[in-house]
């Protein structure tokens, strides 16, 4: 069954100054007004005026409340407001930025009109977002973008046996010459599907010899038979076919 919300009113933020007033509790006034505890108890939270220098004044006022919804809602006309803003937000999205990111570097830079990633999102799917096509170049490219009920964290990519502590003792202390050492990295995906590089780093003290003589190749043999075989012969041929620990 598909969800649907309306925000709170004017008059809905009346009743609630007013039982608030009375020592109404949120679930109270939730169960009044026909709506759920925690969409009372964000009001309540978001839209309440607090003054640190005189605690007593701090309170739920109706008309602070509506006020400060007011403008919290005219932040997603921001990006129509401030040209320059919103030309910097759409070219760092066709470059490969996420919305995340580009609010990330906007309150880090101490960006004098800063705008949270939920502004970015709107506009993105907004009809001035839809005719550049803006959401082609979002994470997801997602033609509707989920109800927020719906979005969830993805979990682990790797399970927990490939983790890189159960691997070996002898691999992990290093007491062994020959082992592989390799990293696997992901390129972006606008450059191919799978574009993937195994980097590998291969330390072994074995070197082969050139055109020893009969005393040195006996010196050689003697060497093999006293250290043991070098482990990196028995699996250099299969090192292709394997990416993580047996």
């Amino acid at each position: 069954m598909r969800r649907t919300y309306s925000q709170i009113d004017m008059d809905e933020r009346r009743k609630i100054a007013r039982w608030r007033a009375a020592g109404l509790s949120a679930t109270v006034i939730a169960e009044k007004l026909g709506r759920h505890r925690s969409t009372i108890f964000r009001e309540l939270k978001r839209n309440a005026f607090e003054d640190p220098q005189m605690p007593n004044l701090s309170g739920y006022y109706c008309v602070t409340a509506n006020e400060m919804a007011r403008e919290r809602r005219a932040k997603l006309r921001k990006l129509a407001r401030f040209v320059h803003v919103r030309q910097a937000v759409i070219e760092r999205i066709v470059h490969g930025w996420s919305p995340q990111q580009i609010a990330g570097r906007m309150r880090l830079e101490r960006h004098p009109i800063c705008v949270s990633y939920e502004t970015i999102y709107k506009f993105a799917y907004s009809a001035d977002g839809q005719a550049i096509k803006l959401r082609r170049h979002l994470p997801e490219r997602r033609a509707r973008r989920r109800p927020r009920h719906a979005r969830r964290r993805h979990g682990r990519r790797f399970s927990p046996e490939l983790n890189i502590l159960h691997r070996p003792d002898t691999v992990a202390e290093r007491k062994q010459f020959g082992h592989w050492e390799c990293d696997l990295i992901q390129f972006r995906k606008k450059f191919g599907k799978a574009n993937v590089t195994w980097a590998n780093a291969h330390t072994s003290p074995w070197q082969r010899p050139r055109r020893k003589k009969a005393r040195g190749a006996r010196q050689a043999n003697r060497l093999s038979d006293r250290t043991g075989p070098d482990p990196s012969a028995s699996t250099e041929a299969d090192s292709q076919s394997h990416s993580h620990w047996p």
